[in-house]
């Protein structure tokens, strides 16, 4: 099954879950949602964006999002 459909179907279950079912499934994810909740505060995040800020002012080469995408589907095949 793939990830869009898993999301999916777990929206749709967590949505009309009794608050008892919600809570326990808070309870399995909840400290990976505190850690991944604010990238702002995470020093390893806010350096890599600190990296590329400085390499786009020293004029290094980027690349737009359609660029990005269409590398990626050349490598799968």
């Amino acid at each position: 099954m793939r990830g869009t459909t898993i999301r999916e179907k777990l929206y749709d279950y967590i949505r009309f879950a009794d608050e008892k079912k919600v809570k326990a499934i808070y309870a399995i994810v909840a400290d990976e949602i505190a850690v991944k909740s604010n990238p702002w505060d995470d020093p390893a995040f806010m350096a890599e964006l600190d990296r590329r800020v400085t390499e786009y002012e020293q004029g290094e080469k980027m690349s737009t999002w359609e660029e990005v995408k269409a590398k990626a589907k050349a490598l799968k095949k």
